[in-house]
């Protein structure tokens, strides 16, 4: 069964051609970082336009370089939520015009079960159930994914993601957008132990995220220093700063995974790329026996496969669209 993916809910125009949920046969990414690198951070009006102006193109190209027709797909998926509202009308507006015009099923995905699904495309053997860390500039989960199409959140951010508050943190030591990739790679110049971070909690709920105040205490570590007419060692700070967020985000997991007898935990999101975060994760599942499952580098960030991966399961589990479909900001992984 082939699926067109189309993704559109941030800065990224996408679109793939995924055969059996499993099988990548093209992946085309249209991003716009450049351009929103000058603001320091994505500009939703902007966004929407250039995903308008290449949306057709990358489509286009998805299909040929996977070889395929559109009369040749089985079904056309299309991220409908959470993300910017402007970006995702983009895609969904589209998709459904290929869907009207070609009489193939429309299938809305999730953004987040989409992130989850780039674990299909890299690991033949994984399927659920398992439990997964999805981490990105928008969002901090752990989700318990019970099937392919049936999930439970077990933690969340109470404020800040994960990501966002990397691309902040990096953005007051003066990084380019994005923030996060920055900070990564001068972490690996630092001593994690130099900065005492404070390790936030959520009293009543051991498995959520509270990522604010570690934020704040960053820059306000700079502005101190600032102030005092003090040079601060970036590179220990940022070092300082990822130690924290990853046992932050390894401790929740792994709290959760054997509370809940979880023996496969899986990583997800565009902040699953981070090098401390995948070792933290690494060391921590070695050491209790644990399987883990990250994605390739190159399906951390937004793309169509994995939209098209999710799709395909959405659709053997019946859940398709009419031209009622319309975008949301704002939605849980469990709604469908």
């Amino acid at each position: 069964m082939l699926i067109l993916g189309i993704e559109s809910s941030c800065d990224e125009t996408a679109a793939s051609v995924v055969e059996d949920g499993r099988r990548v046969l093209s992946n085309v990414v249209a991003s716009q970082v450049e351009e929103h690198r000058k603001y320091g951070g994505v500009v939703p009006e902007i966004a929407s336009r250039r995903h308008a102006e290449a949306i057709s193109d990358v489509v286009r190209r998805a299909l040929d370089e996977a070889g395929v027709t559109l009369e040749q797909i089985d079904g056309i998926a299309v991220t409908y939520a959470p993300g910017l509202i402007g970006a995702l009308l983009v895609g969904v507006s589209f998709a459904k015009g290929l869907a009207l015009a070609t009489g193939k099923p429309l299938i809305p995905v999730h953004h987040l079960r989409s992130h989850i699904a780039s674990n299909y495309l890299a690991h033949p053997d994984l399927k659920p159930p398992f439990l997964c860390l999805v981490v990105s500039g928008g969002h901090s989960h752990i989700v318990q994914v019970e099937d392919y199409t049936k999930f439970a959140v077990i933690g969340r951010t109470r404020d800040d993601a994960a990501g966002e508050c990397y691309d902040k943190a990096a953005r007051a030591m003066g990084m380019p957008y994005p923030g996060g990739v920055a900070l990564d790679k001068l972490a690996h110049e630092g001593d994690p132990t130099a900065f005492p971070l404070p390790r936030p909690r959520v009293e009543g709920s051991e498995y959520d995220f509270s990522f604010s105040g570690l934020k704040t205490a960053v820059i306000n570590r700079l502005h101190n220093a600032e102030q005092k007419g003090e040079e601060i060692n970036k590179a220990d700070l940022c070092a300082s700063f990822q130690h924290t967020v990853t046992e932050l985000l390894v401790g929740n997991t792994m709290k959760a995974a054997a509370d809940l007898g979880a023996d496969t935990v899986v990583l997800a999101g565009g902040v699953s790329a981070n090098s401390g975060l995948r070792a933290g994760m690494e060391a921590a599942c070695a050491e209790r026996g644990y399987g883990l499952y990250a994605p390739p580098l190159s399906l951390c960030g937004d793309n169509g496969a994995m939209v098209a991966a999710q799709g395909y399961y959405e659709l053997l589990s019946g859940h398709t669209a009419g031209m009622e479909l319309n975008a949301i900001a704002s939605l849980p992984i469990t709604e469908e």
